[in-house]
């Protein structure tokens, strides 16, 4: 099940907060880089960081969180974390279509992940999102940035 996800809950912050350190630190081992924004985040910064959060539940347990801002007609997602328990398991392929499916008014979707990062890339052009650029953030280090038109 799909819900939205209030971080001012500090229960439910602690719990986004949770899956997503468990998930980057998977992918900063992918990439190499170890200097995530989302693996610096606090319940504080992630209270005041304005996005919109959705989760999906298997059991009443978190599984997976999206998270996004629309600007001007563009859902830019922020955060697509998967906790390692429910690696391959489709949770990250549902919230996708749900967050694509949730508002009438977007007309592309903006999602950037690791270069090297091979499980999201994939996902991302197995549903769609074409490649736009790679952006280095780091001495030798990427991300590619993916949109989708709608």
């Amino acid at each position: 099940m799909i819900k939205k996800l209030n971080l001012n809950d500090i229960e439910i912050a602690n719990k986004v907060l949770e899956l997503q350190m468990a998930s980057y630190r998977i992918e900063a081992e992918i990439i190499g880089f170890y200097d995530i924004p989302p693996l610096k985040d606090t319940i504080e910064s992630l209270e005041a960081c304005d996005e919109v959060f959705y989760g999906y539940h298997v059991n009443e347990v978190l599984a997976g969180i999206v998270s996004f801002k629309i600007i001007e007609n563009v859902l830019d997602i922020h955060r697509l974390a998967v906790h390692p328990q429910f690696f391959r398991m489709g949770v990250a392929n549902k919230l996708i279509n749900f967050i694509e499916g949730l508002e009438n008014n977007i007309n592309k979707i903006v999602v950037c992940t690791g270069k090297e990062n091979l499980p999201a890339v994939n996902l991302y052009l197995k549903n769609g999102y074409k490649k736009t650029k790679d952006i280095e953030i780091s001495k030798d280090i990427y991300i590619t940035e993916f949109t989708k038109v709608l």
